[in-house]
């Protein structure tokens, strides 16, 4: 359903990639709050239940308003409909928000006006609806995702799934690219043809009370790509190299050579997603002499090739 998908989502910036890697980011939250006629429970037209936090009648301003999917009786019309949501959408855009649509929502925005002489986007099915009743929008059907009008603070997407695309977009616009890209991993948005290794990322380590382990752990992020790096944490640590080795497995949950390669593999994925660096520089500077070697693990590690996590994820937030 879009409105609670939307609604898992937004909850999540800022929170979950911390959660469940142990990365620290600094970003925004964007909690997110269902508006309605009524706070009561209603059922949608595919009975599922929807209850809002916040009726219009209520003074409160917004950053963003997402309209969502709209059902119409066959031979229904869109034309002098939903006279209040209009006008607390009207109400919105005034104070500053972005007015946002998912499929058929784009419907309401038209009726409000304010897709007038902006270009706009909607399900396909319902195309030759919106033509006959709002000439004056410049449908391009399409489109996924269409942002318009001053500062694009107008945005509609396309069929009802498109919110993920939508989702994102808003992600990396109040947030960054980068929270849009955890997001889209964390949820697994966008091509998933390979399977789930491309977007999973290394998994927070275990929480534990050894303190040589933990220096090595704090050492080796910023030393990842030094030569023969398991046995400098070793020497560091003080411990004999087998000591070493259980009781980083143990309290880590992670051999210490995997520790590494992953901390390599998850700096050549930031490296792949935000420069235009050449494979092979990147490989060198992660700590891999030998190209072929860093190509063979980062494909074992994540499935695919450098060059095609490059393609899949630097395009991720892409309007």
């Amino acid at each position: 359903m879009v409105v609670y998908g939307l609604q898992e989502v937004f909850s999540c910036v800022g929170i979950a990639w911390e959660a469940l890697t142990g990365e620290k980011t600094e970003t925004r939250l964007m909690p997110p709050r269902i508006v309605g006629r009524t706070t009561a429970p209603m059922r949608t037209t595919f009975n599922a239940t929807l209850a809002a936090d916040h009726t219009f009648d209520e003074e409160h301003r917004t950053d963003v308003v997402i309209v969502g999917d709209l059902f119409f009786e066959e031979g229904g019309s869109p034309v002098g409909r939903w006279k209040e949501e209009i006008e607390w959408i009207r109400d919105q855009y005034e104070r500053g928000a972005i007015i946002c649509s998912v499929c058929t929502g784009s419907m309401m925005l038209a009726e409000a006006g304010l897709l007038d002489n902006h270009e706009a986007t909607t399900h396909w099915s319902a195309q030759g609806t919106f033509e006959e009743c709002y000439p004056r929008v410049l449908l391009r059907p399409e489109r996924v995702l269409v942002p318009a009008g001053l500062e694009h603070r107008i945005v509609t997407s396309g069929g009802a799934t498109s919110w993920t695309e939508l989702a994102l977009y808003l992600i990396a616009r109040f947030c960054s690219d980068a929270e849009a890209r955890r997001i889209a991993k964390i949820f697994l948005f966008g091509d998933r043809s390979d399977g789930q290794l491309p977007f999973a990322a290394m998994v927070r380590p275990r929480q534990h009370e050894d303190a040589a382990i933990a220096e090595s752990q704090t050492w080796i992020a910023d030393h990842y790509a030094v030569a023969n790096p398991v046995s400098r944490m070793a020497e560091r640590s003080g411990l004999p190299s087998r000591t070493f080795k259980r009781r980083f497995a143990k309290t880590t949950g992670y051999t210490p050579l995997d520790y590494v390669q992953s901390l390599r593999i998850e700096e050549a994925k930031q490296m792949l997603e935000t420069t235009n660096d050449a494979i092979d520089d990147i490989a060198s500077q992660v700590g891999y002499d030998e190209p072929n070697s860093f190509r063979r693990l980062f494909k074992k590690t994540t499935g695919i090739t450098p060059n095609k996590y490059r393609v899949r994820f630097k395009s991720v937030v892409s309007a």
